[in-house]
């Protein structure tokens, strides 16, 4: 039997104890008029943070190894609700979020279900631009929690599909006065956010050798390390992303993988504190994703699967006394249509042979573009990298990719 583990703390909330393009269509849906906030709203914060962890063990780490897996699916929304209610909650005391005004932020999806539970708890209507990769499920779940979604129709010709939600969001910011964008990717109380789960960690494991995060906006693994490595010197960031991905310097490409990755360069990814960072690839999660599901009644979406496959080879690898904790963002719920779904994977090609035993691996991040889970122990902001380098010669082509916003994660 896995081992559940809970803290008898007090539940926690996001605060840090020491963060129509012109051509879409509109969403049909009628927007809801921005609620009064009540005693009961404000009690659904309670229901964030003081998510359980559970050990990871066989199939992907054998010989009686394993790693911790904090379950953010256990969140309403999953991870990203301690991010929204952070951002939406310090943006209320400086007075950039005034009471009543419209909150309008671009999403793949899981930051917009943060996002309409915090203007459900503040009383702030909300407006969450998206494009055609977001699931029709969730379309209808935002609807119905009140939130209008806006789908923007074309690509950015160079930002692809996260440039064009970007102006998207700008063009509604200027037709709704008051209103207000959390800018997730370049926010610092997104990272700040995170503090809450770090000390959940910390206590529920008494010590983490290693920490390994999917990254996105960059968020959660700034957030956590920050105060992790203050209480663990030693600690170890892998980061997770996936193929496609331009945020560690590989080209942009067109990518299957929501909630991590990203073709702009979020300012709130913290390069210095990964000692490595890991690309996996769409049919390695989906394979991770369903043999958590089958052998631990505990699985995700594609983060979820993506950290995994790099935890388990981590703690196989490792020293046998090496604590390894994962952080896994959702549950599987919106991904039913697509990572569980035999017919869109077999359409897609990602009910292939197994994941390799252990990662490819490449020098630099930008020495070749990979394809399949690789591994890099180099890691470099890719931004001056690009601007003193003229000699790179890896391509980019955005245009057409399924852009995401986390880290769950990130």
């Amino acid at each position: 039997m896995h081992s559940l583990i809970t803290t008898t703390a007090e539940p926690t909330t996001a605060e840090p104890t020491t963060a129509e393009s012109t051509t879409a269509e509109p969403t049909t849906a009628e927007p809801r008029p921005p609620t009064t906030p009540t005693a009961a709203h404000t009690a659904l914060s309670a229901l964030v943070g003081n998510t359980p962890v559970l050990r990871i063990a066989r199939p992907f780490v054998p010989g009686g190894r394993g790693f911790w897996a904090k379950l953010e699916g256990f969140n309403p929304g999953g991870m990203k609700d301690r991010a929204a209610l952070h951002m939406v909650e310090r943006a209320r005391a400086r007075g950039d979020l005034r009471p009543g005004c419209r909150i309008i932020e671009s999403t793949s999806g899981t930051l917009g279900l943060g996002l309409t539970l915090a203007g459900m708890v503040h009383g702030h209507p909300v407006t969450l631009v998206t494009d055609p990769g977001l699931e029709p499920p969730m379309t209808r779940l935002l609807n119905a929690y009140g939130a209008e979604v806006d789908t923007v129709t074309e690509p950015h010709p160079r930002g692809g599909w996260q440039q064009a939600r970007l102006d998207r969001v700008t063009e509604l910011l200027a037709s709704h006065p008051g209103s207000w964008c959390p800018d997730q990717y370049n926010n610092p109380d997104n990272t700040a956010a995170y503090t809450s789960l770090a000390l959940e960690l910390a206590t529920q494991l008494g010590h983490i050798d290693v920490l390994v995060c999917s990254v996105g906006t960059g968020g959660h693994s700034a957030g956590l390390s920050r105060v992790l490595r203050q209480l663990y010197p030693g600690l170890r960031v892998i980061g997770v992303d996936t193929v496609g991905s331009t945020i560690f310097g590989q080209p942009a490409r067109p990518r299957l993988m929501r909630g991590l990755g990203s073709s702009i360069h979020p300012r709130n990814v913290a390069y210095g504190i990964f000692s490595e960072v890991h690309w996996v690839a769409p049919a390695e999660a989906v394979w991770a994703c369903r043999r958590l599901a089958a052998a631990h009644y505990a699985t995700g979406g594609w983060s979820v699967g993506a950290v995994a496959l790099v935890a388990g080879w981590a703690a196989g690898t490792l020293p046998v006394d090496a604590r390894v904790a994962a952080v896994f963002p959702d549950g599987p719920a919106r991904y039913l249509s697509t990572v569980y779904d035999d017919e869109y994977c077999a359409a897609h090609g990602l009910l292939s042979a197994p994941p390799a035993p252990e990662p490819d691996e490449i020098p630099r991040p930008d020495g070749r573009e990979v394809t399949r889970w690789t591994r890099c122990t180099t890691v470099v902001d890719p931004l001056p990298v690009a601007a003193s380098d003229p000699a790179s010669d890896l391509p980019s082509d955005p245009a057409s990719e399924s852009a995401s916003d986390d880290e769950v994660a990130g």
